[in-house]
């Protein structure tokens, strides 16, 4: 995983996004659709229909970044907020990232086989 510095804000955009989308595209969405400066530093993670894939952009500064990634199982778990976008820590895109729900990240520890 990318370390992200601590003062990077994580935004969610809920709904869906068109995943063929690049850097360019979904950077004119975080303008229009959540008013928001896409080269500002922060970073914004946009969900693909079947929720199993997300990705992410960043401006780190020196260039624009774009991050794919897909859960071979199960599901990203996704604000249910319409509209809006949900700020999150860079902790809880880890657990995000992970697959982990991460607003509640201790319910979700899977207990392990003893025996």
């Amino acid at each position: 995983m990318i370390a992200i510095p601590g003062n990077v804000r994580v935004w969610l955009a809920t709904g869906y996004t068109d995943m063929r989308r690049g850097f360019p595209s979904l950077a004119l969405q975080v303008q229009e659709v959540l008013h928001k400066d896409p080269l500002g530093g922060h970073l914004f993670v946009f969900r693909g229909r079947r929720s199993d894939l997300v990705r992410a952009i960043w401006h780190d500064g020196q260039g624009a970044c774009l991050f794919t990634k897909r859960l071979e199982r199960g599901k990203f778990i996704w604000p249910s907020v319409a509209g809006e976008p949900v700020t999150i820590s860079p902790a809880q895109l880890s657990y995000l990232l992970s697959g982990i729900d991460w607003r509640n990240p201790q319910e979700t520890h899977r207990p392990t086989r003893v025996g």
